[in-house]
């Protein structure tokens, strides 16, 4: 069995993860995976899945992480209209019941994480350290990246009502996009009148790229060094290991699905059966909450120590 594994980009430490943890399933299912990177581009990516549907010979399944789910659906119709099975990472599409309904016998599913639970988990951070409420500087993935969209929403939903600004900046899941855009946001007039609480970001590398744009303006970071830093993916090496050594305050955790998508795939290809239309992985806060406020010392209000028993 051949599966080709369409990942947005190689350096991201969680897609570094995706890809490691496709070619150890694949090993131990004894089935061959290739991993494609698109660049963070969509048209890369779509030219990429039509190519290797073209391919000869085809391959059996694609794993698709959208950059975008622009276009998807016409990939995923010419890949069922194959008998090729597709499985969609950290990301929904509104067409996949009817692709499901129209061929039946083709494994057609989504694997994700809860992205808008993800963006609550980290709204409940920023509220159980900003007990008072307060300005956050907040790094904003890809506008068209549907992940994005949802954590941001989810966000909103959790900090509502606590009196928290968000200054929404644009990063591009990595560290350079997310200095750059703090280190512009910082030569703005507007911001010197400004004393950012807290900057949370929408991973983890962003987070770290913020860091080093405040830690570039000496004046910024003398008068921020307790600031909190938060993030989200949590890799146990990266994410999780920056944490325990105090240079992120917190993460959320998500785990890689690019195992779990192949697992089923192989399963449909050897014996048919169908995975389910939605496969969704827990994610979770690293620290607890609790442990969070404790490491900063921070005092909640009522309201705020309500969220640590949730």
């Amino acid at each position: 069995m051949k599966i080709v594994v369409s990942l947005p980009e190689k350096d991201n430490e969680f897609q570094v993860l995706q890809a490691a943890q496709a070619h150890t399933t694949a090993k131990r299912l004894r089935v061959e995976v290739v991993v494609v990177h698109a660049e963070n581009s969509a048209v890369v990516q779509i030219q990429q899945l039509f190519k290797a549907l073209r391919a000869d010979p085809r391959p059996d399944a694609i794993v698709v992480e959208p950059v975008t789910t622009s276009g998807l659906e016409s990939v995923l119709r010419k890949a069922a209209l194959s008998g090729i099975g597709s499985a969609i990472l950290n990301s929904t599409l509104a067409d996949i019941a009817s692709l499901r309904a129209s061929f039946p016998g083709v494994a057609l599913f989504a694997v994700s994480s809860d992205q808008v639970e993800i963006g609550r988990l980290q709204g409940r951070q920023i509220r159980a350290l900003l007990p008072s409420g307060g300005t956050v500087l907040y790094l904003h993935g890809p506008h068209t990246a549907l992940p994005a969209q949802e954590r941001f929403r989810g966000v909103q939903e959790a900090i509502e009502g606590a009196g928290v600004r968000l200054i929404v900046l644009d990063g591009q899941w990595s560290e350079d996009s997310a200095e750059g855009a703090v280190r512009r946001w910082l030569r703005l007039k507007t911001s010197e009148a400004l004393a950012v609480d807290l900057v949370a970001a929408q991973d983890d590398s962003m987070a770290r790229g913020a860091c080093r744009g405040i830690e570039a303006s000496p004046e910024v970071a003398a008068r921020g060094a307790r600031i909190p830093y938060l993030g989200i993916d949590g890799v146990p090496e990266v994410g999780q290991h920056l944490v325990d050594q105090g240079k992120l305050t917190a993460t959320v955790v998500m785990p890689s699905n690019t195992g779990p998508a192949i697992e089923h795939l192989a399963r449909w290809s050897r014996s048919g059966v169908l995975p389910p239309e939605l496969l969704t992985l827990p994610v979770r806060p690293y620290p607890e909450l609790r442990a969070m406020v404790a490491r900063r010392a921070v005092r909640p209000s009522p309201e705020a120590a309500g969220l640590l028993t949730r």
